[in-house]
This record gives C-alpha cells, sequence and structure tokens, in this order.
C-alpha cells in the first residue's frame, strides 16, 4: 500500500506534481532568459558565436540604440497613451453597464443581457466595423482604438456576476442616507469590487498594449502607430526601412531582443501588484452567473 503524509497527502503525486511545475517553469523562462541574455550581448558575439545563453560581453549598445530611435521612441510614447487613456475608457464603460445589467429592477435587463452574450458568439466583422468607424470620421485616431474594444463581453458578464455578489442591504442603507446611483457605485460599490477591477483593469492594460491588427486597420498615420506595429516593422526590416535607421546594427538580433525586452517590461513591472487582486477577482466573478 502506498504511504501518505501527516496531511494525508501521497508523497508519489506531490513529486510528480512538482516536477512538471519546474519542468513548465524552465520551458517558459528559457527562452526568456535566451531573449534577455542576447540583448545585452555584442554584435560580433551573436555573428560568430551562434547559439548561447550567457555572452562573454555584456553591452547596453542595443537599448542606447533604441532609445535614441525617434521610431522607437514615438511608437513606446503612443503605446503608453493607447494603454492608459484605453484602459480608463474601458473600466469606466464596462464597470457602468455592468453595475446597470446586475439589478433585477432594471426593464429591459434579459434583453441587454442577451445582446450582451450574442456579441460573444457573433460579431459585425471586419468591413462593416470600419465602415461605420469611418463614417464616424475616426480613421486615423486613437478613438478608433478605445471605443472598438470599449467593453469586451465576457469581462462585463463577470464583473456583472461580481456586482451581484454585493450584499443589497448595503445599498439599501445608503439609498436611505440619501446616496445617489452615482455616489453609491463611486463610493460603495467600486472600493468593495477592488479585486475585480484590478483584474479586469490589468486584462484591459494588456490588451491595449498589445494592440495591433485594429492599429494596422485604422491608424494610417507611422507617427501614430503603437510599440506593436513598430516592432513587426523593425522584424520585417528591409536595408531600405526606417529612414532614421542607416546603420547595419540596426539589423542585429541584439536590438531586435532588447526592443521586445522594452515591450514587455511595462507589464511585468505592474504585474505584481495586482496579482494579489487576480485570482480573488475571477474567482468571486464567477460564482454566481
Amino acid at each position: 500500500m502506498r504511504a501518505y503524509d501527516a496531511r494525508g497527502r501521497d508523497p508519489v503525486f506531490k513529486v510528480v506534481t512538482n516536477g512538471l511545475l519546474v519542468l513548465s517553469l524552465i520551458l517558459v523562462l528559457f527562452p526568456f532568459l535566451y531573449v534577455v541574455m542576447t540583448s545585452f550581448a555584442p554584435r560580433e558575439e551573436i555573428l560568430t558565436r551562434g547559439f548561447f545563453i550567457i555572452p562573454h560581453d555584456f553591452t547596453l549598445n542595443a537599448y542606447g540604440f533604441l532609445m535614441s530611435s525617434v521610431q522607437f521612441v514615438t511608437a513606446f510614447k503612443n503605446a503608453v497613451i493607447i494603454t492608459v487613456f484605453g484602459t480608463i475608457v474601458n473600466m469606466m464603460l464596462t464597470s457602468l453597464m455592468a453595475y446597470g445589467l446586475s439589478k433585477t429592477w432594471l426593464k429591459g435587463r434579459r434583453v441587454l443581457n442577451f445582446m450582451v452574450l450574442f456579441t460573444m458568439l457573433f460579431s459585425g466583422g471586419i468591413i462593416p466595423t470600419y465602415l461605420v468607424v469611418k463614417s464616424l470620421h475616426l480613421i486615423n485616431s486613437f478613438w478608433s482604438l478605445f471605443l472598438t474594444g470599449a467593453i469586451a463581453p465576457f469581462h462585463l458578464i463577470v464583473l456583472r456576476s461580481f456586482f451581484q455578489n454585493i450584499p443589497q442591504e448595503l445599498e439599501e442603507s445608503a439609498r436611505i442616507d440619501g446616496c445617489g446611483e452615482l455616489r453609491l457605485f463611486w463610493r460603495i460599490i467600486l472600493p468593495l469590487s477592488l479585486p475585480a477591477i484590478a483584474t479586469f483593469t490589468l486584462f484591459y492594460a494588456v490588451q491595449n498594449w498589445n494592440s495591433y491588427f485594429n492599429a494596422v486597420l485604422y491608424l494610417n498615420d507611422s507617427d501614430k502607430w503603437p510599440l506593436q506595429v513598430f516592432l513587426r516593422q523593425m522584424m520585417n526590416e528591409t536595408n531600405n526601412s526606417l529612414e532614421s535607421m542607416t546603420t547595419e546594427f540596426q539589423y542585429s538580433p541584439a536590438v531586435k531582443m532588447a526592443a521586445i525586452v522594452l515591450t514587455a517590461l511595462p507589464l511585468l513591472a505592474v504585474y505584481p501588484f495586482l496579482q494579489k487582486y487576480f485570482n480573488k477577482g475571477m474567482l468571486m466573478g464567477s460564482v454566481k452567473g
């Protein structure tokens, strides 16, 4: 018979589980480590040495080259603007609509909930959406990115369920004290919903930071392209592209790896501060449908 520890756990299962977790961690960290280390490697070592993990010499030339690139700095600034303002628009519209749909007394609530669910299964299509954006004169504007993805149906449904789990007694007592709906939402509902708000803020921030297809579709001016579009252009660079990058150093893998690191760095820096809310927000929002 198999022996169990004092807590009734199977030691074999524990070893296998921990081994799989360690293996998964290695598979995830290895490519990331390769990207980071290659970004610090000199161009000559990359061309002559071949595959390696730890370079013989460390240099910041690739990062200095990117920081001096007008295109990269502009794309990075655009990505920050799109992420910050886009996430604000996303959370304002999503949280307000989710709060309204969480109220059973709202007239037409079932129809609106069905319309939200319907958009999860069927979309308007690329061409109709483009025609709508064009008719609203939003082409080549950041608002074309903000409004076309303003509300994610899945996020709204989970956030609505989270609001439904808040005790009604709190809202009733606030209304008795003369609290209006907007004040109730701002002063009571949002503070109690901080785990869900932080979770979906992170989701929307990642979505906006990684904006690529909509940016290519709606932004014609290259000076408004976000970072992901710039990375795609850089990865496909030929000898006659990116006018400000005229040296051969631009085609070094170190520059491309440094660009990837700088692209991932903001989200990696923000995620640890939101991690404690992440699991709690998803779990509490998915308990009640």
